[in-house]
């Protein structure tokens, strides 16, 4: 966003103009020649259309959202889950300012750090229709502020850019911006802990390799997974994995066994199927947290259960039988039907299987198609 754009969504009739469209098409209010500045209105329109699930308490405050600090904002619901609190908390990569606008409800006071100038003033902005006075934003960059930095926090947060100046994802922290390895050093000397948020696909190992004592935790929402944190602070080394809304799990990483269950799979004796959290997935916990309650051959597979298994992290589906993956067989009987297909641990894609066997998406017939133990199976559901 530019000055100028912002200077124009601060004008008290465009900001009229956007509540009074607010629920329009965003291409027809900006085809519409009576609207003042129907460009800018209609874009915001757009973004508060869209943060009306995932930032609902901007969309209710008619915020001011950039298309790309919303693109990379956290959701709200992902901000609240950090499980951070204390008196005082620097926040490094302010962007939006979710995480920041959530730390405030857990601390006295929050520094924010914005490099863009535009961006820092539009946060601003934001925290006063939010009504939110405990939330300092600065113009500055990380390394510059820890560079000069007298004071001491309780919490150092930061959700590094993981683009780089050409455009380019990357995923490694030493690669993303600010690069919190090479700030590791100076950060100590203002504060004890640190909070990093890293992408989904970053690989939970890593942390213990750069930070040694700290937690790692997933977030996963809707089923998909979002973030996957560091807690440097000193403790013993732990995992977690939590749905938001639906449960969380932790374990001290000592503790953590990933035994693949024994014996043969008994496809006859199985009542019940699981599907793992991702976050449990992703956090390699699956094997873990399931190896009581079900059998489960590696932390990306499913499990099964002889009966209805309670306290799962993850979905529970009533099995009407299995059989051996036979292509033929289900092509017989799929072709032309509606099918609801999940795999884990399996060789074909969802659209190899609809493409061999003409079946569709829908509904009629529920799969999930798995390999144990290098057998190939049809998990019927009902």
């Amino acid at each position: 966003m530019t000055r100028s754009e912002l200077d124009i969504l601060l004008l008290p009739e465009v900001q009229q103009a956007i509540d009074e469209n607010i629920a329009r098409d965003a291409v027809q209010v900006a085809l519409d020649g009576r609207i003042p500045h129907a460009r800018e209105v209609a874009t915001q329109v757009k973004y508060l259309q869209r943060a009306r699930t995932k930032l609902p308490r901007l969309y209710e405050a008619r915020a001011i959202i950039p298309a790309r600090a919303f693109e990379q904002s956290s959701s709200e619901e992902c901000a609240a889950a950090k499980r951070l609190t204390g008196r005082t908390l620097l926040d490094l990569t302010c962007g939006l300012g979710m995480d920041s606008i959530a730390f405030s409800t857990h601390f006295e006071r929050v520094v924010a750090l914005e490099r863009d100038e535009v961006l820092a003033d539009v946060v601003r902005e934001n925290l006063k229709r939010l009504g939110i006075d405990n939330v300092e934003v600065i113009t500055t960059s990380a390394e510059e502020y820890v560079a000069s930095c007298e004071e001491h926090f309780d919490w150092i947060y930061a959700d590094p850019d993981r683009r780089t100046a050409e455009g380019r994802r990357v995923v490694r922290l030493e690669d993303c911006s600010p690069d919190m390895v090479a700030l590791w050093p100076a950060l100590r000397r203002i504060t004890e802990r640190v909070a990093i948020k890293n992408s989904p696909l970053f690989d939970v190992e890593e942390a213990f390799r750069l930070f040694g004592e700290c937690g790692v935790e997933v977030i996963s929402l809707g089923g998909e997974c979002k973030e996957v944190n560091i807690y440097a602070d000193g403790r013993e080394p732990q995992l977690a994995a939590e749905a938001v809304g639906r449960g969380r799990e932790e374990y001290l990483r000592r503790e953590i066994v990933d035994m693949p269950s024994e014996g043969e799979f008994a496809a006859e004796e199985y009542g019940w199927l699981i599907i793992p959290d991702v976050a449990l997935q992703k956090a390699r916990l699956a094997q873990h947290s399931l190896r009581t309650k079900a059998d489960i051959w590696g932390n990306n597979s499913f499990a099964f259960a002889r009966t209805e298994p309670e306290g799962v992290l993850g979905r529970v589906e009533r099995i009407e039988r299995i059989e051996k993956f036979d292509i033929k067989r289900l092509k017989r009987e799929l072709k032309g039907r509606g099918v609801d297909i999940i795999l884990r641990d399996f060789p074909l894609s969802v659209d190899d299987i609809r493409r061999r066997t003409g079946s569709r998406s829908g509904n009629e017939v529920r799969l999930a198609l798995t390999r144990v133990r290098g057998e190939s199976y049809v998990v019927y559901l009902e």
